[in-house]
């Protein structure tokens, strides 16, 4: 017994206390944007990282830092469907806080938090679903281009920036916008609904809102930030451990298999670059 406590004592004191500790996931930057230069939020990005956080045995529960304008519904609802059935396996609470921006679908991930927080300046809210393009028919007329395309399938060129937009197409745009934005309400209203404190016109709106006021209307449980909130919650001795997301495809990509890959990899970071700023844009950042 005197020799255990004897090597407890060369022993680092991390090894051997028994702290409470949360493992903290990062997810960062608009959502099915990601590239290996401009990191964004994928369900394929973070994955393991969610899985490493919620295997800890001796994890309290898993915190999640969010900053985030939005981006691809389909990518935001994966991500919150993998951490909601890793928080019910491994039966962990799910912390969400909401750094700059919560918006869009970077609202959607932090309902998956069982206490969403936010600083009183975060931007959160803008439940809704939008879609942006331009109209270049006009222009190329002007220029003498004349458009050739040729497909199989009335509306496979549905929505088609160099040709005359059609009442048709907006209206099955819209409908499908609809079904969207329906999806993203039920899902709100499951995660908050106890809490919401406002009319489904207001809060439905696409408008988005400061923390206090998201606090004010149910959108998040409280103001604060990770290390307040958690050593409130789990004492001032809380080990608050960061995961790393892997990065895996950078390295790949710095080192590109032959000549003609990099030209293509400089436009998706090109385009990729200029989504971002425009979604971040709409949020005042």
């Amino acid at each position: 017994m005197m020799m255990l406590e004897r090597v407890r004592t060369l022993m680092p004191a991390s090894w051997h206390e028994r702290h409470p500790l949360v493992p903290v996931v990062r997810l960062t930057g608009p959502i099915g944007m990601a590239t290996p230069l401009r990191p964004g939020i994928t369900l394929s990005g973070v994955a393991a990282a969610l899985e490493s956080a919620f295997r800890m045995r001796r994890a309290s529960g898993v915190a999640l830092v969010i900053n985030s304008p939005g981006g691809s519904p389909v990518q935001s609802h994966l991500v919150y469907k993998r951490i909601r059935a890793l928080a019910e396996e491994h039966g962990k609470p799910v912390f969400a806080f909401i750094e700059d921006v919560g918006a869009s679908g970077g609202y959607l991930i932090a309902l998956a938090g069982d206490e969403i927080v936010a600083d009183e300046s975060s931007v959160v809210g803008s439940i809704g679903v939008v879609a942006a393009t331009f109209g270049f028919d006009k222009a190329i007329e002007k220029l003498g281009i004349e458009r050739r395309i040729y497909t199989a399938g009335e509306r496979k060129v549905m929505l088609d920036p160099f040709q005359p937009e059609k009442p048709e197409d907006v209206r099955r745009l819209k409908a499908l916008q609809k079904d969207i934005h329906q999806m993203f309400i039920d899902l709100v209203k499951a995660r908050r609904g106890s809490t919401l404190n406002g009319s489904d016109r207001t809060l439905f709106s696409g408008e988005f809102w400061s923390g206090r006021k998201a606090l004010e209307l149910g959108l998040i449980d409280r103001i604060g930030d990770l290390r307040g909130v958690m050593r409130e919650r789990f004492g001032e001795k809380v080990r608050l451990l960061p995961i790393a997301k892997s990065r895996a495809g950078l390295l790949r990509r710095l080192v590109p298999g032959t000549a003609a890959e990099l030209p293509a990899g400089l436009a998706d970071e090109l385009v990729s670059a200029v989504e971002a700023r425009a979604l971040w844009s709409r949020y005042g950042l």
